[in-house]
C-alpha cells in the first residue's frame, strides 16, 4: 500500500516526526512541505496529495495542518477523495470500514505525536467492509460526486 503525506507550515514538525516513525513499515511519498514557510497555504500543500489520491496513484493519504480542518476542506474538493478530520482512533478505522475514507486529516497543533501515530495506525490497518449497506451508502456519495464534478 502506497501512502502519501503532506503538511503546511503548521503541521510540518509533526509530519517530519511521523515520517521518521512510519518509514520502516510503509511505502510513503512525501508531498511537502519540505521546509518551514510561515506564509505557505494549506490548499497549495494538500493539492498534490489529493490529486494523487484522485488519480489512484496513492492508496491512502495523511494531511496535517494546524487544526486539520483546512486540509480536509481542500482535499474533499477533488473527485474520489474522501477526507475527514479525525482526533481519535475509533473514527480513524470506522471511517475506512464504513465510508471508505482514503485521506486522514489531523491537527498538528492540537494533537501530540503519539496520539497522531495511534490514529494513523488505526487508519492504515482498516479496510472497507464491503457489506451491502456500506456499499449502498458509498455508491450514493459517489453518485453525488459525479453529479457535481461532471
Amino acid at each position: 500500500m502506497k501512502i502519501g503525506i503532506a503538511a503546511d507550515h503548521a503541521g510540518l514538525e509533526q509530519k517530519e516526526k511521523l515520517l521518521e516513525l512510519l518509514k520502516n513499515d510503509f511505502e510513503i511519498e512525501d508531498f511537502g512541505a519540505f521546509q518551514y514557510d510561515a506564509e505557505d497555504d494549506y490548499p497549495d500543500v494538500v493539492t498534490p496529495l489529493a490529486k494523487a489520491i484522485s488519480k489512484q496513484e496513492i492508496h491512502k493519504g495523511i494531511a496535517v495542518c494546524g487544526s486539520g480542518v483546512g486540509v480536509s476542506i481542500a482535499a474533499n474538493k477533488f473527485p474520489g477523495v474522501r477526507a475527514a478530520l479525525v482526533s481519535e482512533t475509533y473514527s480513524a478505522h470506522q471511517g475506512v470500514e464504513h465510508d471508505d475514507m482514503n485521506m486522514l486529516c489531523v491537527g498538528g497543533r492540537v494533537l501530540g505525536t503519539s496520539l497522531i501515530l495511534e490514529i494513523i495506525q488505526a487508519f492504515l490497518k482498516a479496510e472497507f467492509q464491503d457489506q451491502d449497506r456500506f456499499q449502498r451508502r458509498l455508491d450514493k456519495v459517489i453518485a453525488i460526486e459525479k453529479e457535481n464534478f461532471n
